[in-house]
């Protein structure tokens, strides 16, 4: 199993989400950006990498929200998701086409690829305060 991060960024009471570019499984889908954990990095290490890979941003990675595994062909992934903060706001796109800052109420307006559904679930039952 592959493991994968997610970064949810939240800034003034939105939270960052990305469109991924045309192409693949997850074309033009909706998500929490992150990626693959490579060998010898841990799922925090990982998803620092990945987020100055796609955005040219440094972030600190934060507390743990939640997993869920997911099968993308016949590979199986668990996604680790964490709140991340950027130190940095100037943001390069490099595998998406754009980002949104958006409510929590409008996850649902957003075509999410399935494994961040999964996520935004853990984040609609927090408690406000979380």
């Amino acid at each position: 199993m592959q493991n994968v991060t997610a970064a949810v960024i939240v800034k003034n009471g939105k939270y960052l989400i990305a469109k991924r570019q045309a192409g693949g499984s997850l074309g033009e889908k909706w998500e929490f950006p992150g990626g693959k954990v490579e060998p010898g990095e841990t799922p925090e290490q990982g998803l620092a990498r990945e987020i100055k890979e796609e955005f040219g941003v440094d972030v600190n990675v934060g507390k743990f929200i939640g997993s869920a595994c997911f099968k993308n062909g016949d590979k199986e992934y668990q996604l680790m998701a964490y709140f991340t903060g950027m130190t940095d706001e100037d943001i390069t796109l490099t595998v998406h086409d754009e980002i949104r800052w958006i409510p929590i109420d409008m996850f649902d307006d957003f075509d999410f690829a399935q494994s961040d559904k999964a996520i935004i679930k853990i984040l609609q039952n927090m408690p406000p305060s979380a």
